[in-house]
């Protein structure tokens, strides 16, 4: 069954990714050392776009739908991610629900239409630090964003 080697693959991809994050502090140091060491350009970036993008044509990435985005949690926090969990969400020029990071938050944006932004940051990595609140949004086109979010830790605002 392809999705099962996939999603396997797609894990071993993040579990490597997040190895070297055990312990660091969420802030623009981390996101500047993740563009250098895997951001645009890079074979982890590469891997794990082709990963989202597989994902959600196979359909187990993004397969909810509210609000005109397309998300979904893949997986728990858990302690080969460094006790992250990771979500996908597939979004076009659309904002989404105003949360909070109460541990922070790192995001991979992957551009799929357009010079597509998100919280008006190109493709690469970008750092929500411990507190941080934002409604995420995509303008300029259509990105894909997974989402690292410290023991599965996000409070919407109501």
């Amino acid at each position: 069954m392809p999705f099962t080697s996939s999603i396997a693959e797609f894990r071993s991809h993040l579990a490597q990714l997040c190895a070297p994050l055990a312990g660091k502090a969420l802030n623009a140091e981390l996101a500047d050392w993740l563009n250098a060491e895997h951001g645009v350009g890079s074979s982890s970036f590469a891997a794990l776009q082709a990963d989202c993008q597989r994902g959600v044509a196979e359909g187990w990435l993004c397969n909810r739908e509210g609000g005109g985005i397309r998300y979904g949690r893949i997986f728990k926090a858990a302690d080969d991610l460094q006790r992250f969990s990771v979500d996908v969400v597939d979004m076009e020029n659309i904002a989404g629900p105003h949360h909070t990071h109460p541990l922070g938050e790192i995001d991979l944006v992957m551009p799929l239409e357009g010079d597509a932004l998100f919280d008006g940051h190109p493709a690469g990595w970008m750092v929500c630090p411990p507190g941080s609140a934002h409604s995420p949004t995509v303008s300029q086109g259509r990105a894909l964003v997974l989402y690292l979010l410290p023991e599965g830790e996000i409070a919407f605002t109501r």
